[in-house]
């Protein structure tokens, strides 16, 4: 009997699971990649580049007899671009490979060994067809600057492109001499080999995903910044753009990064670059050497590079230092990198900027509802298939995160992020993580929560009115959910009743768990108004009015 009482508790709990849902990227969990080194070679002649990748991997298995990694191969669909393998050795020896539909499948010597190491090298040439950019910059001149997010690493790198893969990671990059070669990391070396070429070396010594390795080639000004907890903080321009991008860059990164590492935890990284390219637009969290648009360097240190620069920081601990396990939980990365920007606006610049930034995330978001009404945050997602995030992603995750703030307090918000950060720094992480961390840290069942706000889609809207009524001393106030059935939402609502001469409103909560709910408060007098959600707390929209007494006039 106590056997099957217990079965039962299993099975109920099991029930009680979140979705999860399996993902179709080719892992391989018997191995693990500890070190890339890439080797390349640059020249103003030819797109077409050379590359000698070295990488350190640890067997957790015995008998694995080859693996497997992302390489884009030369293909007249891509106009033959893409690349050839000249040759891979194993520890000195060389081995066989096949070489096709973008697969490297590389035949090891011998089986494997469990927990043992080995090293394989892969020499190849050609022109990128994406990923690696080589072309002018807005000024004209020549550069090479990469754009690896979500998978395009594999264009130029032969590597494990995908999340759940950390490693550190080298460039060494011969190229004219005329340029300067930023990475991620430290610089080890810059040393000019001859008339024509230089040699410059950069290592990274912390784990991060592919999307994350950085190469940017050009004739830049830079500026060394200043420190942050012994770190350098750097500023990479185009030379044209001296002035202008050395102004726009000194500021507010050493603030945003103490404001991070205050409420999060430690900044990982070896140091901060601050990079102009031409190869995105917006920002790109590339890892200790961030990438911004060139179009957003004018000298003008505008609010929207300044938020940019923001997120990207952000994106140093969620997303490059704690990352999603897989692209079904992106908003782990973009959701709360776009909050996080929120944070450091209420921290940095006050109440009332903080509240726009939600105004303007609730209106993006319902705009893009309208467009796609089911879209889930959390869902089975594949850069291989499609898009792994969309403006919800972004604006609908920054708003979880608001809210879910709101639910268990700010102390327990906080609690629980550092507690989530110290568990998965440098490691991969899910949803389901990151909701243990705040159950743990505010002691409240979240599923729910996670469940009508993640895993489904939808959205709340609500038509209602609101009249007093002085005979009985009451504000009453009608509400009706207007959102298709399918969508169902359990919710607390704020109502905020303003007396004639306040500035400030009486606040009341009220549950919002049915169709059609009915709400009375008590008052003295006639409110001069009364709103909802008044302290901008609950992801909805509404159409919501005063209905005005009707009163008998002669005619």
């Amino acid at each position: 009997m106590k056997t099957n009482t217990l079965f039962i508790l299993l099975i109920l709990l099991l029930l009680k699971t979140l979705p999860t849902f399996a993902d179709n990227y080719p892992k391989n969990l018997n191995i693990d990649v500890l070190h890339y080194k890439f080797e390349l070679v640059l020249s103003d002649d030819t797109d077409q580049i050379s590359g000698k990748t070295s990488i350190r991997i640890f067997f957790k298995k015995d008998g694995l007899d080859k693996i497997r990694l992302d390489f884009v191969n030369q293909t007249g669909a891509i106009q033959n671009k893409g690349m050839i393998i000249d040759s891979i050795y194993q520890l000195g020896q060389k081995i066989s490979y096949t070489h096709t539909s973008n697969e490297l499948w590389i035949n090891l010597s011998k089986p494997s060994s469990a927990n043992t190491e080995t090293q394989l090298t892969i020499a190849y040439h050609g022109i990128p067809a994406d990923g690696l950019r080589i072309g002018p910059t807005k000024y004209g001149d020549r550069s090479f600057f990469n754009e690896n997010w979500p998978n395009r690493a594999r264009h130029w790198l032969p590597c494990i492109d995908h999340p759940y893969e950390k490693a550190t990671s080298e460039f060494v990059v011969k190229a004219p001499i005329q340029y300067q070669v930023v990475s991620n990391g430290l610089l080890m070396e810059e040393t000019s080999l001859d008339a024509k070429i230089k040699l410059t070396h950069w290592r990274q010594n912390v784990p991060v995903s592919s999307w994350l390795y950085v190469l940017g080639v050009a004739k830049f000004a830079v500026q060394y910044v200043g420190w942050f907890e012994g770190k350098s903080i750097q500023t990479w321009v185009y030379a044209q753009d001296r002035e202008a991008g050395f102004y726009d860059f000194a500021e507010p990164t050493k603030q945003v990064m103490g404001f991070f590492s205050d409420y999060i935890g430690p900044y990982v990284y070896e140091k901060v670059a601050n990079i102009e390219t031409p190869s995105v637009k917006g920002g790109m969290e590339t890892s200790s050497a961030i990438f911004y648009g060139e179009e957003l360097v004018d000298g003008k240190r505008s609010t929207r590079l300044r938020n940019v620069v923001i997120h990207e920081l952000a994106h140093q601990w969620f997303g490059n230092a704690v990352t999603e396990s897989t692209w079904d939980d992106a908003w782990l990365s973009e959701g709360f990198a776009t909050y996080f920007t929120m944070l450091f606006i209420e921290h940095a610049y006050g109440r009332e900027e903080f509240v726009q930034q939600l105004l303007s995330a609730r209106k993006t978001t319902y705009a893009a509802l309208a467009k796609d009404p089911g879209y889930k945050i959390v869902d089975d997602r594949s850069a291989e298939k499609g898009p792994v995030t969309s403006g919800l992603t972004y604006q609908k995750g920054a708003w979880i995160l608001h809210m879910l703030r709101k639910k268990i307090g700010d102390q327990a918000f906080n609690a629980g992020i550092r507690d989530y950060y110290q568990r998965f720094v440098n490691a991969n992480a899910t949803t389901t993580d990151f909701r243990l961390a705040m159950e743990r840290a505010s002691g409240q069942d979240l599923q729910g929560f996670f469940q009508q706000w993640l895993y489904q889609g939808g959205y709340i809207a609500l038509k209602g009115s609101w009249k007093y009524d002085a005979a009985q001393k009451l504000i009453k106030i009608s509400l009706q959910q207007t959102q298709p059935e399918a969508y169902h939402f359990d919710v607390t609502i704020e109502v905020g009743v303003y007396k004639t001469g306040e500035l400030l409103p009486s606040i009341s909560v009220h549950p919002l768990s049915s169709r059609t709910i009915e709400i009375s408060i008590p008052a003295d007098t006639k409110p001069e108004k009364v709103l909802l959600d008044p302290q901008t707390v609950l992801l909805a929209n509404w159409d919501f009015e005063a209905i005005q007494p009707i009163t008998n006039t002669k005619k």
